[in-house]
């Protein structure tokens, strides 16, 4: 296989430590039995696999009990876990213009069918939210906030723990996307005030696709998107009530959370903090790159400012979608490009005709790619 340049972190991270195909190859072989199904050793070895990678994200995220932590396919299943099991009738929701389709999909299906109404928090063209304005929208049925901790086209980082003041403030619950933050930035739901938060197995933690979670806190009793066999209280018409049985009907991807398990195990070695550093560093170099092409246009914070692992930019005069085809075809360099499943962002950063270009670092990314990349864009923008 020919040297590809991996610039997609934001949309799934590549390559996985060599730790976290082991885990799996090995859950393959010695823990491929049905966990919670049976008493036999495999069966309970199995469960053992689940739990102690629960364990692992319950000490990444500051999670005191790991049972309060939920297994799904990825970070769209369990936000309409949340979404869907919390609100109810006659409820008010309160998310922001740089949520994720994820949140604003499954959101907007409610509003139509007259179950929820739904207000948009501005974000101004930085990725910024006015606190003010977003404490204006609070009703007497607000029920629950939904706030992506970091948008995943301008990497801007919102603030979560004072939007959960205002969420104590108001009576209201919040729900945390955690898709861009989750193991590349410190994240405690204690610290940050966080009543769900939902997370990707398979972007900064480092983890397989088709892995993911949801934490709920233990006070808060949230309705099953699926319902069938835990292997638990089997007895009962009823899903059981006992976390996280209730959340995870179904056979689980058992060799999926191993790979996952090993992947927070490397982040926790490496810590979080020191990850951000690392990419937020190369999103400078970035940044400091292509400003001087003429006509590009980088979205989000200004350079010096926080944000995560990502650079999206628009050069006038060329196609965004072209140019990240080009530059797979002629260097070897994957980004991505187009709308990225957020169009609220878009409309806050002007780019709802153009879309833009996402170059997008992990913590195996070195400044040598980072280099070639911008070679590359100044390159294919000079040729006119």
């Amino acid at each position: 296989m020919e040297k590809i340049i991996y610039l997609d972190h934001a949309a799934t991270s590549w390559p996985k430590p060599p730790s976290v195909g082991e885990a799996m190859l090995n859950a393959l072989e010695f823990a491929g039995a049905n966990p919670g199904r049976g008493s036999h050793r495999m069966a309970v070895q199995a469960s053992r696999v689940l739990f102690e990678t629960r364990k692992e994200l319950a000490t990444l995220f500051g999670i005191k009990n790991p049972n309060d932590i939920v297994f799904g396919s990825n970070t769209t299943e369990v936000l309409n876990l949340a979404i869907r099991g919390t609100l109810q009738d006659g409820d008010h929701v309160i998310a922001t213009m740089a949520e994720h389709n994820s949140v604003r999909r499954p959101l907007e299906l409610l509003r139509k069918q007259g179950i929820i109404q739904v207000d948009y928090v501005p974000v101004d063209g930085s990725g910024s939210i006015d606190l003010k304005k977003m404490e204006h929208m609070f009703r007497e049925n607000t029920r629950l906030v939904v706030c992506t901790h970091s948008s995943n086209l301008l990497g801007s980082i919102l603030p979560i723990s004072e939007i959960s003041q205002l969420c104590r403030k108001h009576q209201a619950l919040l729900l945390v996307d955690a898709a861009q933050s989750a193991g590349v930035m410190p994240v405690d739901v204690g610290q940050l005030g966080i009543d769900m938060l939902a997370f990707p197995g398979h972007k900064g933690l480092l983890g397989p696709q088709g892995t993911g979670g949801l934490y709920i806190a233990p006070d808060i009793d949230v309705q099953p998107l699926i319902y069938g066999g835990t292997g638990s209280q089997s007895e009962a018409l009823e899903q059981p009530k006992v976390r996280p049985d209730r959340y995870e009907a179904g056979t689980p991807n058992t060799i999926g959370i191993a790979g996952l398990g090993a992947g927070v195990k490397q982040v926790l070695t490496i810590s979080p903090s020191v990850i951000y550093q690392h990419e937020w560093e190369l999103t400078q170099h970035i940044m400091e790159g292509i400003s001087s092409i003429q006509g590009v246009r980088i979205l989000g914070p200004e350079m010096g400012q926080p944000r995560t692992g990502l650079v999206s930019f628009i050069v006038e005069g060329y196609d965004a979608a072209q140019l990240a085809f080009q530059l797979d075809r002629k260097y070897s360099i994957a980004v991505r490009s187009g709308f990225h499943c957020t169009p609220l962002a878009h409309e806050a950063a002007g780019t709802t005709d153009t879309g833009a270009v996402r170059a997008s670092v992990g913590y195996s990314t070195s400044k040598d790619e980072v280099d070639e990349f911008i070679r590359a864009v100044i390159e294919l923008t000079s040729d006119k």
